[in-house]
């Protein structure tokens, strides 16, 4: 056990919890806080949803997080406010009272989760004013479910919060005394029980060499569920979070390309910006990979770490053309992400390597990247089939294509018979035909609770007819799903 000193509701807390204790049992049995709930314990329904200030910076800012899949160790020299502490001398939250008066709740069992998704909402338009349009407001409870009311009046508390009077603690500004900060955590790697907080890359990769056995855990995301779901002990951890290099979004050229380095522990939250400026449909995904409690705390790296087959973002970095950074104490090597995914689950990561950096290369002039889709429930949902595709058109013809889909193998992969089919011919449908008749050679995919063989294999071909269709009318949007965008 190590001790985690962070503030909670604005009072200063010191606790000594094992490894793979969450911030929802932390709350529930160690402080006694209980008006955090689970629900799904596994970051699906928003009941245990709590906020977060990393005590960066000089503005606070607060962001949701799912409590029972969040390692409470991250609460190092944090700030975290719970449903218990938003009331004022008995005055409400905005958040709460909205949710009264619009009749928000009925059993109110999601409704602490609810109304900390949207003091979050509150306290960021308080700090950064702007119009609360219908999408940041759909962003902002995409990760809240409510099996009671239909949504409509917690919409409308959402409307109402900002015309209720209100008075922000200061201790919704407070900061951890320097008396109370607790150095990063360094139990000793040879403890058959601890957790490591390293700050910078030498650290983490010695740590690697000294404890291969131990986990990784950057967001949590899908790493905790081991433990909610499966009740596996994961009694050895190493925090990546903290990482300074791993932090970082850096442009790069040389005299072959130019792209970017980014930093495996780069949330997706952080990531959003960047992919609006330099890939849009990127960015646009982005929207529909899990809620904005996980995007406030996944990661890119370990989305591709993961190795999951379904996984959202690895097909769209195959299809730009990704290369990937493992580093150990002997140094980095690089290699081409197609080149990292072995098989299921399994990839060329050595026992003392972890994932560095991702690099992306940009788009060429005159390039394009789509990339669509398909979940059985719009928000919040993991990916049935995903299709990204990266080409540019000179003289009515399809170059330098590159395709790749999730959902489709044992890992993420790209169509190389595809390619091939399209790559240098006159676009037509004729083509695009065959295009479809190549990818029979290029998946057998497998059947699941998502979707049969036989879904997937139309699935993938429908988005190669979306992509011809939208090639012959550039002008309009071609929607063959609405869950297809």
């Amino acid at each position: 056990m190590a001790t985690i000193a962070f503030l909670l509701n604005g009072v200063p807390q010191r606790c000594d919890v094992s490894p793979d204790t969450s911030i929802l049992t932390l709350l529930r049995e160690h402080l006694g806080q209980t008006g955090t709930k689970e629900g799904c314990a596994s970051g699906d329904c928003g009941a245990c949803t709590v906020a977060i200030d990393d005590l960066a910076g000089d503005i606070h800012a607060f962001a949701s997080a799912n409590a029972c899949i969040t390692p409470a160790h991250q609460l190092q020299n944090k700030h975290m406010v719970t449903v218990e502490g938003l009331a004022k001398s008995g005055n409400l939250h905005p958040a709460q009272q909205a949710m009264i008066e619009c009749h928000g709740s009925q059993c109110g069992f999601c409704t602490p989760g609810i109304v900390m998704s949207l003091f979050t909402l509150h306290s960021d338009l308080a700090q950064r004013p702007a119009p609360l349009t219908s999408e940041r407001l759909e962003a902002t409870l995409g990760g809240n479910l409510c099996r009671c009311t239909g949504y409509r009046p917690i919409r409308d508390a959402a409307l109402r919060m900002s015309d209720i009077p209100y008075e922000r603690p200061q201790w919704f500004d407070a900061t951890l005394p320097e008396s109370e900060r607790q150095p990063a955590l360094t139990t000793p790697a040879d403890a058959s029980s601890f957790f490591a907080q390293p700050q910078s890359l030498e650290e983490l990769t010695q740590l690697r060499q000294s404890a291969p056995q131990a986990r990784l855990v950057a967001g949590g995301t899908d790493l905790w569920l081991e433990s909610t779901q499966r009740l596996a002990p994961l009694d050895q951890l190493i925090d990546v979070s903290q990482v300074t290099e791993l932090l970082a979004i850096e442009k790069y050229t040389s005299a072959h390309q130019s792209g970017w380095w980014v930093g495996s522990a780069v949330t997706y939250t952080q990531l959003e910006p960047f992919f609006e400026k330099h890939f849009p449909s990127f960015a646009h995904l982005l929207h529909r990979l899990g809620s904005q409690q996980i995007r406030n705390r996944g990661t890119l790296g370990g989305n591709i770490a993961n190795a999951s087959p379904i996984g959202d973002t690895p097909p769209v970095l195959l299809a730009l053309g990704a290369q990937i950074e493992l580093a150990s104490v002997n140094g980095e090597r690089c290699l081409a992400l197609e080149d990292f995914f072995l098989d299921y689950k399994k990839t060329a990561l050595a026992a003392n390597e972890v994932v560095s950096r991702i690099f992306i290369p940009q788009l060429a002039e005159g390039s394009q990247l789509r990339v669509w889709k398909l979940s059985k429930r719009r928000e919040d949902d993991i990916s049935a089939v995903l299709g990204a595709f990266s080409y540019r058109i000179e003289h009515d013809r399809l170059l330098n294509v590159r395709i790749a889909f999730g959902g489709m193998a044992a890992t993420p992969k790209r169509a190389l018979a595809v390619e091939a089919a399209l790559e240098g011919i006159p676009i037509g449908q004729a083509i695009f035909r065959a295009a479809q008749q190549a990818l029979d050679e290029d998946f057998q995919p497998m059947s699941d609770v998502r979707g049969s063989q036989h879904y997937r294999q139309q699935a993938a071909k429908n988005l190669l007819e979306r992509l011809y269709l939208s090639l012959s009318a550039p002008d309009q949007e071609v929607m063959l799903n609405a869950y297809a965008h």
